[in-house]
């Protein structure tokens, strides 16, 4: 094909204050490097947005570095490599990279993984085969440590990688899953297409610990945290003793930082709870046996991804991942750009 001489890139325009809006963002043409010897360049296909991203957005130190204003954002995107300068990749090969929220990447090939698109779709390595997945596979049964019996919460339940995370507890032997999530659609979601036991609005009146109260009334063992906040308070209360905790994401906190608590942590001490924070890059060991199980449920059946796709290419990027932090996808958010 063709290659172009220049192409569209997201740029962050200015840091968000509270919740992010498409003005924190420009859209740039910039010229299309040709890659050089041990590079390739790809055109990307499909880019995810992810909750993770808003951090990254404050200038602040963390685990991995802020984005810059001015420069162009990055993350996980498909692609198919149209000129090669290594020998690790073919013109035509398709692969996963972290240079996303653009058109075209000029990457190291030792940057880039090949995958397969008559395996699974492309979109599938970038969410249920992809970082949303093995986030959910190693923080459940690594982080969590979990056991055939326990009774399982999980926030955010509705999103890429909680809708995962309580399909692999049933799959595992949980005695019961609950989730919750923000729309009485997405609770129906939850229960009747993927199998939780029980679920809840928790935009409905009264709070959170309310609501779990009224599904797990003995308690529960292992709560997966991708909410933080009132969420995180209120699996702290009804967490039985030597509880377990899965600190995975605080998104109710990441553009509200008005959000309390959890207020009862010292409650902790008593039970003797075990809090984890997780990334999934520390899990790397755990792929193989990762893509093996849950790419054999897949083909059997027994566990259902749901994607959100936002077509008009790299452009509509900004507005989906807004969409995304105020709760507007089911399963995993992503951007079609070819």
């Amino acid at each position: 094909m063709t290659v172009p001489n220049t192409a569209l890139e997201i740029h962050l325009a200015s840091r968000p204050d509270g919740y992010p809006t498409e003005e924190n963002f420009t859209v740039a043409e910039v010229e299309v490097r040709h890659p050089a010897e041990g590079e390739i360049l790809v055109r990307n296909l499909c880019m995810s947005v992810d909750p993770y991203m808003r951090g990254r957005m404050n200038d602040v130190k963390s685990y991995v570095p802020p984005f810059q204003i001015g420069q162009v954002l990055d993350g996980g995107a498909v692609g198919e490599v149209v000129v090669s300068n290594s020998p690790e990749f073919q013109v035509g090969d398709t692969v996963l990279h972290g240079q996303g929220w653009r058109e075209y990447s000029t990457l190291g090939a030792d940057h880039a993984v090949r995958v397969d698109p008559d395996v699974a779709p492309i979109s599938a390595y970038l969410g249920v085969l992809g970082m949303p997945g093995i986030t959910a596979y190693a923080g459940l049964l690594r982080v969590g440590e979990f056991k055939e019996g326990d009774v399982v919460f999980v926030s955010g339940a509705a999103g890429a990688v909680g809708a995962i995370v309580g399909q692999v507890a049933k799959l595992r032997g949980a005695s019961k899953v609950i989730g919750s999530a923000g729309s009485a659609e997405k609770v129906k979601h939850l229960v009747e297409d993927l199998g939780f036991d029980a679920a809840f609005n928790y935009k409905d009146e009264g709070p959170v610990v309310k609501h779990l109260a009224e599904l797990a009334p003995e308690g529960i063992d292992l709560y997966f945290d991708n909410v933080g906040g009132e969420h995180l308070e209120a699996a702290i209360t009804l967490l039985r003793t030597f509880g377990r905790v899965v600190l995975c994401g605080a998104i109710s906190q990441y553009n509200d930082k008005s959000v309390p608590g959890p207020r009862n942590l010292a409650a902790a001490i008593g039970k003797r709870l075990t809090l984890r924070g997780m990334l999934a890059n520390d899990h790397g060991d755990l792929r193989d046996e990762f893509v093996r199980e849950v790419g054999g449920w897949i083909a059997e059946g027994k566990l259902h991804y749901t994607e959100t796709v936002v077509e008009g290419g790299v452009a509509k990027a900004p507005s989906a991942f807004v969409g995304m932090l105020r709760g507007e996808n089911t399963g995993k958010m992503l951007v079609k750009l070819a």
